[in-house]
């Protein structure tokens, strides 16, 4: 079985008038925590796509419009995500991806795989959410302590990281710091049931 960690920055929070900016993805098998993938690209944008971006959107992730333009344009990074996800087998079933934000990373993520092609593809629709793994193990830990219910509970990456005493996400947020700190939270907090030498390709846009 495998495991996409996969995250996505984009120039807003609206799929409907925004785009994908950068977009990364750790493939990693499930059962021994081997990464037989790493990949990273920039997306370039129109100037009328970049027009309509949501400055508040950038100010926390930082990108630019020149930066932008050393990015590939996202017919490419399509072509490429499918190429490694045929090399890697990829299927419904066999696979599963892993995200902070499935919600948000699936749709943007739709812009530049259409939903038409991942079906055709057989790729896995399972996109599962880190926070309700988190969600899981707190409510295992309140019942076995017998805790009371706390009245509030911060389900960010970087507060279920504090609670392991692990790093905040590198800043500013890229996609492949989002990748990298959500690999490092799911592998303290879920684990791998056979650990590997953990050896991996990595590619970049």
């Amino acid at each position: 079985m495998l495991t996409i960690f996969l995250d996505i920055e984009t120039t807003g929070l609206d799929y409907r008038i925004h785009h994908p900016i950068d977009v990364a993805f750790k493939v990693v098998d499930a059962a021994t925590g081997e990464e037989k993938l790493s990949y990273q690209s920039l997306i370039k944008v129109s100037e009328d796509c970049w027009s309509l971006r949501d400055l508040h959107s950038m100010k926390i992730n930082g990108y630019h419009w020149e930066e932008l333009q050393n990015g590939k344009i996202p017919e490419a990074v399509s072509s490429e995500i499918i190429h490694h996800f045929q090399t890697l087998r990829i299927e419904r079933g066999k696979a599963v991806f892993i995200c902070q934000n499935p919600g948000f990373d699936k749709c943007f993520f739709t812009k530049l795989v259409d939903v038409y092609t991942q079906e055709k593809l057989n790729w896995p629709y399972h996109w599962l959410d880190f926070a309700s793994m988190y969600w899981a193990y707190f409510i295992k830990d309140i019942r076995e302590e017998q805790q009371p219910f706390p009245e509030e509970i911060s389900l960010s990456k970087n507060a279920i990281a504090a609670n392991y005493q692990l790093p905040e996400e590198q800043l500013p947020h890229k996609a492949a710091n989002g990748v990298n700190h959500l690999f490092l939270c799911y592998k303290t907090l879920v684990g791998f049931p056979k650990p590997s030498l953990n050896i991996s390709k990595s590619i970049a846009g």
